[in-house]
């Protein structure tokens, strides 16, 4: 239904409406200053409050009217306040939120009659990759994480196929085999597609030697279009996201995605991963004076085409409760109708660029827009196609959750380089980071592929810088009880208290010397012993199979068997990881 207008009101009462509005009492974003019969009034200044960025968002527009500089200017205030930001840059024009802006005539002109006091300013930014495609730190999920549904998402499965993966999932969590990369789950699927594995298969249930099949070839494809790389560890911990810098901004996080037009699914896929991971680890915050972190995700209509009902309604589901652990999203597209009517109904605040009318269908979705605005002075279906470059239609939650009025904005100028800063500058940046030693290089460490063949874990040379050592390792293999590395006494020593501190009792197993068991190698689906019950039969399962793999390759088993006794969440993904 058309909004209806209001056009007996005065400039003058238009202007107070707009004030009125945009009074607040808490910490705000400054957005700009409103426009109201064709002039800029800077005295009627639009605002949000910081306290409802966690309510969610929308910045929506045709390309080209600024809805990155949009979100760069906010990112900007953000981190002023202490509030960490993820960006995902995807034509590289956000890095230049590391490098001060350069002051002209022009710019003067524009912020003064904005009121908006400008000065030159660099901020905080962590530069990030996925899987080191581009500058930044590498940012790697490994399969087990990433989870059935997501992965479903980048291999185009259909709904049928889709649920034969999580059988596999299920399959390889309870056989501790760990999904670390592609070549792990391909190991598994062609375990179970072979004669030895047969009877596994059959034992699934509701998984066809045909479909497994398919699965496979799907994930083939995947190897052969390079994106092995993606997956794999040191993992990602999205913890990194939420840090402050020494003097008290929040880091922007700024995720590099130089090739997304080739990769467009794994991309999206991807940021939904980071998120899904952040709303599995943090704990309830109810509400707060300013969120713990905001997520900007561009280009959001990559998220929803052709998305099986499973991934939307895990996204509805995510964007719906992460408010309360005090995380804001804003989802960045160029018309509201992107967005599906459920996730749309759960934003809160918007930001509304210039929209164009050139055929059928775009008047259709100017319309279904201009409906879903409340009550206005303004004509919204004229001011949504004669909006300028940097204007926008703005409604926000006020600070007792009922909707702003609605003000056509002239936006604040950012106050860094609305453009890429040098390739010098991100290449000093990515190394000095404390992020670099974590995850700048990949290990590959022994999980399902190497089980299933019956192998020790391909050697990739040193880990990563800055991981934890492996205790008692002094040649930095894994260490077999026999050779050099760990002693027996100490493999048994750290199993017993893994086991303390997972199931918060004393150890069932023996200190005593003479009770060491021997070696045994690690076990394979098809020569595993029968199951004992319960958590502890997970733990000793783990814990009697590693002895012979050193301290690493436990540790790395205690942390699947704990996993597959943890609900997986909304995406499928792991709500516990090896760190």
């Amino acid at each position: 239904m058309r909004m209806a207008n209001k056009p007996t009101a005065t400039t003058a009462e238009k202007l107070a409406t707009i004030q009125q509005g945009y009074t607040l009492e808490g910490a705000t974003i400054e957005l700009g200053a409103a426009i109201v019969d064709g002039e800029i009034h800077k005295e009627a200044q639009v605002r949000l409050p910081l306290a409802m960025m966690n309510r969610h968002g929308l910045v929506a527009g045709a390309t080209g009217t600024g809805k990155t500089v949009t979100l760069h200017m906010i990112a900007e205030q953000l981190c002023t306040a202490g509030v960490p930001v993820f960006l995902a840059d995807i034509k590289g024009d956000l890095s230049g939120l590391a490098t001060p802006a350069t002051g002209s005539e022009k710019l003067t002109a524009r912020t003064s009659a904005l009121g908006q006091a400008w000065s030159a300013k660099n901020f905080p930014v962590e530069f990030l990759s996925l899987g080191g495609d581009g500058h930044g730190i590498p940012v790697r999920a490994t399969i087990t994480s990433f989870g059935p549904i997501l992965l479903s998402r980048i291999m185009d499965l259909n709904d049928t196929q889709e649920s034969s993966l999580q059988l596999i999932f299920h399959f390889a969590d309870k056989n501790n085999l760990e999904l670390i990369d592609l070549k792990d789950l391909r190991a598994v699927i062609q375990f179970l597609t072979s004669d030895e594995g047969k009877a596994e298969l059959a034992n699934l249930g509701g998984l066809s030697k045909a479909t497994a099949g398919v699965i496979l070839r799907e994930l083939v494809t995947l190897e052969a279009q390079g994106m092995e790389k993606f997956f794999g560890e040191p993992e990602f911990d999205t913890a990194e996201l939420l840090r402050t810098a020494p003097d008290g901004r929040g880091v922007i996080s700024c995720l590099e995605l130089p090739t997304l037009q080739t990769k467009p699914l794994l991309f999206s896929t991807f940021l939904m991963w980071l998120l899904a991971d952040l709303f599995e680890d943090l704990p309830e915050a109810g509400d707060l004076d300013k969120p713990k972190l905001v997520f900007f995700l561009d280009e959001a209509h990559l998220l929803f085409n052709g998305a099986s009902k499973a991934f939307l309604d895990a996204i509805t589901t995510t964007v719906r409760l992460i408010r309360s652990k005090g995380v804001g999203i804003f989802f960045v597209t160029q018309t509201p109708k992107d967005v599906p009517a459920d996730v749309l109904g759960q934003l809160a605040n918007r930001i509304q660029h210039a929209l164009r009318a050139f055929t059928p269908e775009d008047a259709k979705a100017l319309k279904a827009t201009v409906s879903t605005f409340p009550v206005s002075d303004y004509d919204l279906e004229e001011t949504l196609t004669s909006a300028g470059i940097g204007e926008a239609v703005i409604t926000v939650m006020n600070e007792k959750g009922a909707p702003t009025p609605v003000a056509l904005t002239r936006l604040r100028a950012p106050e860094s380089v609305m453009g890429p800063s040098t390739d010098d500058l991100i290449k000093s940046t990515v190394a000095a980071s404390s992020l670099l030693v974590k995850y700048g290089t990949a290990v590959d460490n022994l999980s399902a592929y190497e089980k299933l063949n019956d192998q020790a874990a391909v050697s990739t040379g040193d880990a990563a810088p800055g991981l934890p050592p492996v205790p008692s390792s002094s040649s930095g293999g894994s260490g077999a009880s026999g050779g050099s590395g760990a002693s027996q006494a100490d493999i048994d020593a750290e199993a017993r208290r893994i086991e303390e501190e997972i199931l918060g009792r004393p150890s069932s197993r023996s200190s005593s010397p003479e009770s060491y068991p021997a070696p045994a190698p690690a076990p394979v689906p098809q020569q595993a012993p029968a199951q004992q019950d319960g958590m502890f039969g997970d733990i000793a399962g783990a814990l009697g199979g590693a002895l012979g793999g050193g301290l690493k390759s436990m540790a790395r088993s205690m942390g699947t068997q704990l996993g597959r006794d943890l609900l997986r969440g909304v995406f499928g993904t792991s709500s516990r990881r090896r760190r």
